[in-house]
């Protein structure tokens, strides 16, 4: 599969690429790190990496303009971090000529021509990295660094693994990345984890006032209002998520964060031990077994999903061997 996709990048003079609608760290790392690695070993090629801008994620470089159809009819398609159609950001995979998917999402449906799906894998910047090592693609610092913020995000600093032999692989490409291009990882984990005191105040308030289920469920609504008191936006509202990790006894925790712009309710859900993402692909989201996503039109969706995700910690209490919670997920 690396190789096959090797060839088809070296056979395309013009290369879009894209990824999921809500972009976090990971998808715009592999994303932005794929283009200068392209760019890098083949100067010729005109690369493009597309879709809705960020300003919370403007460290990791700034997104290209889509060409215009008449020039997508012979260019290459490779969509990054996304399981299904509905979620590719900006592009529309039937004007390509071909189109590639790499993805560590659980198989969904199949979206392009060629599919190369590992949902053992950390993330999608490690499946960059590991397309590059196997093919002897040259990966720049810069391309490096985007790849290494991408990867210790969507890991929450190699905290969430699949199995030992898979977390074992995600060191290894890591360390081989370290060693060949020389980043200082200091300035890389500021970018990814320092906050404003807007952030940390709101933060306080959720601390404050999640509700906890008896089943192990932490979940909170955070309203247009306590957003605009606290100064931050809806994104970075709902990426605090990933702070609540070491609650005793929540088993799993959600933001429920209106976002009036878009008109829906962003829903961001972690879990340390049942297997969430199930739940979020019916809501128009999805994601990974302990860290998903989804967005709803209405409250009601939004309190169905934090009632279907309590059955769900209550399923997984009464599966362990004495009811007790497995803190080490």
């Amino acid at each position: 599969m690396h190789k096959k996709i090797f060839n088809r990048i070296k056979k395309y003079n013009t290369i879009v690429i894209a990824r999921h609608i809500g972009p976090d760290p990971d998808s715009l790392g592999a994303q932005i790190g794929l283009k200068d690695i392209i760019i890098n070993n083949f100067p010729n090629k005109n690369v493009y990496a597309v879709g809705a801008p960020t300003a919370k994620f403007k460290y990791l470089g700034t997104l290209d303009k889509l060409p215009d159809d008449k020039h997508l009819e012979e260019a290459l398609l490779i969509v990054i971090d996304t399981p299904d159609k509905k979620r590719i950001d900006g592009v529309n995979v039937e004007l390509f000529k071909e189109s590639i998917k790499i993805d560590h999402h659980p198989f969904i449906e199949s979206v392009c021509d060629i599919e190369w799906i590992d949902d053992t894998s950390s993330s999608a910047c490690q499946m960059i990295i590991e397309l590059c090592m196997k093919t002897k693609l040259e990966i720049s610092k810069y391309a490096a660094e985007r790849l290494f913020m991408g990867l210790v995000a969507d890991t929450n600093r190699f905290l969430f693994n699949h199995d030992n032999e898979s977390t074992v692989k995600t060191f290894d490409l890591v360390k081989k990345l370290l060693m060949s291009s020389k980043i200082d990882v200091t300035p890389l984990y500021s970018n990814l984890y320092l906050r404003n005191i807007n952030e940390m105040k709101l933060q306080g308030y959720i601390s404050q006032n999640m509700i906890i289920t008896e089943n192990g469920v932490g979940y909170i609504t955070l309203t247009e209002q306590i957003i605009k008191e606290h100064k931050v936006d809806a994104a970075s509202a709902g990426n605090l998520v990933n702070n609540f990790n070491y609650i005793e006894g929540v088993l799993v925790w959600i933001m429920i964060s209106e976002d009036n712009k878009q008109n829906l309710l962003r829903i961001n859900i972690r879990s340390r031990g049942p297997h969430i993402n199930t739940v979020a692909e019916e809501y128009n989201g999805g994601g990974h077994k302990y860290a998903s996503g989804a967005r709803v039109k209405t409250y009601d969706e939004a309190y169905e999903i934090v009632e279907k995700l309590d059955e769900l910690c209550k399923e997984y209490k009464e599966s362990l061997e004495g009811g007790e919670i497995d803190e080490n997920k």
